[in-house]
C-alpha cells in the first residue's frame, strides 16, 4: 500500500472512528484524515439516553478512543470541521472553510440526524431538545437542573423516547410520553412487547399516552403546552422530541452517488463510485441472510461495516453478512434483539420462572426471523444460533420452560 496515498473519512462517530483504526490495522500505510463537524472528541452514543444522561460525568468518560491513540496510529482527527461537497472527478473534498483535501479513497460515515416534525409553534417552544449528541444531553441536563417542577413531555414512544423517559424518571422527573400510534414501538416489535413496556413504564410512574398526535405547542405563562389533535394538552417545562431520524445522505446525493433509502453500497461497502465507500446509519446495503436491501440504525452495523470497508480498501476479499442485533436498557430491564422481524406470521412467547424474564420469537412459517429477549441472555444466544443455521425449531418444546434452554433440546 503506497505511503503517499490518502484516505479521507467524513464523519467521526462509531462508523468513522472504527473504520480509521481498522484501516490502519489492515495494513494501510498512507494518510488517514478524519473530519467531523462536532468539535467534541468522538464518543459512545448508546449511553446518551441511558447511563450518561443520569450521571454527572463529562463526555471524556465516554470516549470511543483516548485522544492520544489517534496520534499513535497516525490518524489525523479534524474536529469542528464540516465537509461541504465532494468533487469526484478531481477526487477532492471541499471543506466549508474553503480548503480542499485530495483523496485516493473516500469513506462517507455521515450517519443521521434527528427529525424535528413540522408541529405548529415548535419554533417558539423553549427548552425543547432532540437527543442525538452529547451537546443535546448537556442541554437537557442543564434545563432539568434549572426546572422547578421538572415536568417532561417526550414526543415519540420509540426506544430513544422510552429510554429517555426511564432515565429522567430515575432523576425525579414527572414524565409523560406521547405516541401517535395506537401502541408504543408499533413499527419495530409485536403487541406483546408493546404491552410489556407500557406496563413497565406505568409501574415506574411514567404516563405513556397512545393515539396522541401532537399538532401544536403553545408558550404561555413561561411554560410550554403540548397540544394533541384530540383536544388534550400537557404542560411541559422540558420537551424532548424522539420521533425518528433523517439520513445524512445529501453530500452523497449532490455528488451523484446512487441513493435509495440511504447511500446504496455493495457487499464491500463500496458506493457506485469505485473510490468511495459508505458505512453506518447512512447506508442502504444488501443483507444475504434476509435476501433484501436494508438500512440499519445500530452501532453493531456501523462497526461491522467499518471493518469490511477497511479490509476491502486494503485489497482483501470480504463480504458484509452480519446478522443484525440491537439492545435497549430501561429500568431493571435489558432487552436484547437479534434478527429482523418484518414479514413474520407467527409469534411464540417463552416465559421463564423469574419475573420480567421472557423471550418473543418471530416466525415466518417454520423460519425463525428474529427474537426479542428480555433479561434473558441465553435466549438471545440460542436464537442467534438458530437464525444463522436455519435449523427448524420444535415450537412445542420452545414454549415449554420446563425444557432446559439448549439448542439441542429444541430440535
Amino acid at each position: 500500500m503506497a505511503e503517499n496515498q490518502t484516505c479521507v473519512v467524513i464523519g467521526a462517530s462509531h462508523a468513522g472512528v472504527n473504520f480509521a483504526f481498522a484501516l490502519r490495522k489492515a495494513g494501510w500505510q498512507g494518510n488517514i484524515k478524519l473530519f467531523d463537524a462536532d468539535p467534541t472528541l468522538p464518543y459512545h452514543r448508546p449511553p446518551l439516553s441511558k447511563a450518561y444522561l443520569t450521571s454527572a460525568d463529562a463526555i471524556d468518560k465516554n470516549l470511543l478512543k483516548a485522544a492520544d491513540t489517534y496520534q499513535k496510529e497516525q490518524i489525523e482527527l479534524n474536529l469542528g470541521v464540516k465537509v461541504g461537497s465532494i468533487e469526484r472527478s478531481a477526487q477532492v473534498v471541499q471543506l466549508q472553510n474553503g480548503e480542499q483535501v485530495a483523496y485516493d479513497k473516500l469513506v462517507i460515515a455521515t450517519g443521521a440526524r434527528p427529525f424535528i416534525p413540522p408541529i405548529e409553534g415548535i419554533e417558539s417552544a423553549e427548552q425543547l431538545f432532540p437527543l442525538r449528541t452529547a451537546e443535546d444531553v448537556e442541554n437537557i441536563r442543564q434545563a432539568f437542573e434549572q426546572s422547578e417542577q421538572k415536568r417532561v413531555v417526550i414526543i415519540g414512544g420509540g426506544y430513544i423516547g422510552l429510554e429517555t423517559a426511564a432515565s429522567l424518571k430515575k432523576l425525579g422527573a414527572q414524565v409523560t410520553v406521547l405516541e401517535r400510534e395506537p401502541r408504543i414501538l408499533a413499527r419495530v416489535t409485536a403487541p406483546y412487547m408493546s404491552d410489556f413496556f407500557q406496563e413497565l413504564h406505568a409501574k415506574n410512574g411514567v404516563a405513556v399516552e397512545t393515539n396522541k398526535n401532537v399538532v401544536r405547542i403553545e408558550r404561555a405563562n413561561q411554560q410550554n403546552f403540548v397540544q394533541c389533535d384530540d383536544g388534550t394538552d400537557y404542560p411541559a417545562d422540558i420537551i424532548i422530541v424522539g420521533v425518528g431520524i433523517r439520513v445524512n445522505s445529501e453530500i452523497a446525493m449532490e455528488a451523484g452517488l446512487e441513493i435509495d433509502n440511504g447511500i446504496k453500497v455493495n457487499g464491500q461497502a463500496q458506493t457506485s463510485d469505485e473510490h468511495i465507500y459508505a458505512i453506518g446509519d447512512c447506508t442502504y446495503h444488501f443483507n444475504p441472510h434476509y435476501q433484501r436491501f436494508i438500512r440499519l440504525e445500530s452501532v453493531q452495523n456501523a462497526v461491522d461495516q467499518a471493518k469490511v470497508a477497511a479490509a476491502a480498501i486494503c485489497g482483501k476479499e470480504v463480504n458484509y453478512d452480519t446478522l443484525p442485533w440491537f439492545w435497549s436498557d430501561q429500568y431493571d430491564v435489558k432487552l436484547q434483539m437479534v434478527g429482523l422481524s418484518q414479514g413474520y406470521n407467527e409469534i411464540l412467547i417463552r416465559k421463564e420462572a423469574e419475573e420480567h424474564k421472557f423471550s418473543v420469537w418471530y416466525f415466518k412459517d417454520d423460519e425463525l426471523l428474529a427474537v426479542d429477549a428480555v433479561n434473558n441472555a441465553k435466549a438471545y444466544v440460542v436464537a442467534t444460533k438458530f437464525i444463522k443455521s436455519g435449523e427448524i425449531i420444535n415450537k412445542t418444546k420452545l414454549v415449554d420452560s420446563n425444557i432446559e434452554f439448549k439448542p439441542a433440546n429444541l430440535l
